[in-house]
């Protein structure tokens, strides 16, 4: 049997208090379509993958008054650190590390209840955060599973297996409620896997479709790949960070891993469709509707799961309903969420490794920046020009917030063609961070603030208080000008900041929510200077 404790730290008496106060606690799926200024609903705080907050009470000209209002230390004995974007709903904070969910006071930081999953086999890379339907939430674990979880307790109302933990799949994103569809992905990048991603019922967790990223035989797509008698050879497109959905069009949005064996494509000629794919799915059937794909015949470990951003406005002059991506392999794409027509194609980083833009608004790779014996420097790195870590986009400024990196590895193929032979890299030789502030309209980078040598693994949030917010690897929570980038506060974490920043305001007062390590850390103005009135 597999054990799981839920860990208490109340007495009996306190506990039940806690359970009535929170009885009226749960999220109306509406509710994550508007979301209130006491909330954040979602991993990427509303459907739209923006993470920008309309809050004003914190702004330009009083950010340097930030004092901490609390912090919060977690007990894990995982040395992952904090990777979640925390949920607020109804004044109530939840989030991950990858064994453990908390649910803790959004006003002081008090812990409530605390969830740890024992025993599994997965891999333990991060955590991104958890999923909420009514009083319910939804936490995937190392080891693939799907849990339940009372939001009132922790405790566990259902457990099922996304996918086998022996074959080598794994997971850590947050899920993504639409309406009553529980959307899950999985990773597995190491082993030759089928990415897939699924729709469970809240209620029974039973599954209510399930999308592959590799066609099969004869399906649209699977010319792009080579195939033996009734089946695919080769796999990949993992399905491991939140997509986005816009419920005009009912469409969701979704990145995809890169294809296997990762470094050796002499295996698997084509494009190997629906792998570093981004894919528009009808989430009441999971059924493909459009697709673009900013990888083709990915050599590099390039996927393209970064956050697909929705916003709706003009480009260049004509009303648009867009999609955007700054993708892994160092270009920004500017799509037509509609059709997935791209109205943009252009580099944001440094890169070495393209020719250009095709016909199709696709990079066309270079084949002498391919893998080889001898080794091929790349511009960028394998970790790439961006990864994981969520982008911001502000509509007043119009510039989309990124974590990017310019960096360079060296890539070596030694398989002689075969598909257990060795192809490998250095993660990367060389590289230096900054917060990116990409223009739209144009891909042209508006400003860069520094991060220093090394990789970044800080999300982003910006507001309209003319903000932006991250962090750095050496633990450093910054707040910037959302206009230049210029630092307008500074504090010390003491450790990595790994995770994406929050804001929400409660009882008349704004709060900026920052992970740094272990720990947890409340920003909020002194009482002196906040007006109660507005």
């Amino acid at each position: 049997m597999r054990k799981r404790t839920l860990i208490r730290v109340f007495s009996a008496c306190a506990l039940a208090a806690a359970v009535l106060c929170a009885s009226g606690q749960g999220l109306d799926p509406a509710s994550i379509l508007n979301p209130t200024k006491d909330s954040w609903p979602t991993y990427n705080g509303d459907y739209s993958g923006k993470r920008f907050s309309t809050l004003t009470q914190i702004n330009r000209k009083n950010v340097g008054m930030l004092t901490m209002a609390w912090g919060f230390q977690t007990d894990s004995s995982s040395n992952i650190g904090l990777k979640s974007t925390p949920l607020l709903v109804d004044g109530t904070l939840y989030f991950t590390e990858p064994d453990d969910v908390w649910a803790i006071d959004a006003r002081s930081g008090r812990q409530k209840w605390h969830y740890r999953y024992h025993e599994n086999e997965g891999l333990h890379i991060g955590q991104r955060g958890v999923g909420m339907y009514k009083g319910r939430l939804y936490f995937e674990t190392p080891d693939a599973h799907l849990l339940c979880l009372d939001a009132r307790s922790g405790e566990v109302q259902w457990d099922v297996v996304l996918a086998d933990v022996k074959l080598g799949y794994w997971a850590t994103m947050a899920p993504l409620i639409i309406r009553n569809h529980v959307i899950v992905g999985v990773s597995g990048d190491f082993n030759d896997l089928h990415g897939f991603l699924d729709s469970y019922d809240p209620e029974t967790g039973k599954l209510q479709w399930r999308w592959s990223a590799l066609p099969k035989p004869g399906e649209p797509g699977s010319e792009t790949w080579p195939s033996k008698g009734d089946a695919m050879e080769h796999g990949g497109g993992m399905t491991w960070i939140t997509g986005t959905y816009d419920p005009d069009l009912n469409l969701l949005y979704w990145g995809t891993g890169n294809p296997n064996p990762v470094l050796n494509g002499e295996t698997r000629p084509g494009d190997n469709l629906f792998t570093c794919t981004i894919v528009a799915l009808n989430p009441d059937t999971g059924k493909l509707v459009w697709y673009f794909q900013p990888s083709p015949h990915d050599v590099h470990d390039w996927d393209a799961v970064q956050t697909p951003v929705l916003y709706d406005g003009d480009f260049h002059g004509t009303p648009r309903k867009m999609l955007m991506q700054a993708s892994r392999n160092g270009y920004f794409f500017v799509l037509d969420r509609t059709n997935g027509k791209p109205l943009l194609s252009a580099p944001y980083e440094q890169i070495n490794w393209s020719s250009g833009i095709d016909s199709h608004g696709r990079p066309v790779g270079k084949r002498e920046k391919y893998p080889s014996p001898a080794g091929t420097l790349v511009e960028p790195d394998a970790l790439g020009a961006t990864n994981w870590m969520s982008p911001s986009f502000n509509p007043d400024t119009g510039l989309l917030y990124v974590d990017a990196h310019r960096s360079f590895s060296l890539y070596y193929d030694l398989s002689n063609g075969k598909p257990e032979g060795f192809a490998g890299r250095d993660l990367s030789v060389w590289s230096r961070s900054s917060l990116k502030a990409i223009d739209y309209q144009t891909g042209k980078t508006r400003w860069a603030h520094d991060l220093g040598l090394g990789g970044n693994w800080a999300g982003v949030l910006s507001t309209a208080g003319g903000l932006v917010f991250t962090g750095d690897i050496h633990g450093n929570m910054l707040g910037l000008d959302a206009e230049n980038g210029k630092t307008l506060w500074h504090a010390y974490g003491g450790g990595p900041v790994q995770s994406g920043p929050i804001t929400y305001e409660v009882d008349g007062r704004q709060y900026i929510l920052v992970g740094s390590n272990k720990v947890l850390y409340a920003w909020a103005l002194p009482d002196a200077m906040l007006d109660r009135k507005q």
